[in-house]
């Protein structure tokens, strides 16, 4: 099995053609090792090429918000209305009440709505 790092985009794309000419191949096979070791370095090369900065609180309510078609109405509802808005806007920080209540109506993960966070400068 003749592989070696993947490096730069080249190798990243050579590897993803690969990838596509292997995929489905039975698991127990040569090719089905090869694929799940080429996948890995896929993998492995995107996480350190293209790296996903994690979501500040505001961000992760604005994404639960435009992945689910909540709405700030529904924030509200949530939260208190002069709340919503100053959430959304950075001007008043999270409470502990506002981030168990977001959490459990609308599943953003509590670690994610805990973290500091810059406010607006006023």
């Amino acid at each position: 099995m003749d592989i070696h790092p993947i490096r730069n985009d080249a190798d990243h794309e050579a590897a993803l053609r690969e990838i596509e000419a292997l995929w489905g191949a039975d698991e127990e096979s040569e090719a089905g090792d090869r694929l799940d070791v080429l996948v890995t370095l896929v993998e492995d090369y995107e996480r350190r090429r293209w790296p996903i900065e994690p979501l500040d609180p505001v961000r992760a309510i604005e994404a639960a918000m435009e992945m689910n078609g909540y709405t700030r109405t529904q924030l509200a509802k949530l939260i208190g209305q002069s709340r919503a808005t100053e959430i959304l806007s950075r001007k008043r920080a999270l409470t502990l009440p506002m981030i168990r209540k977001i959490a459990g109506a609308w599943h953003v993960p509590e670690k994610v709505l805990v973290q500091e966070y810059a406010l607006a400068e006023m």
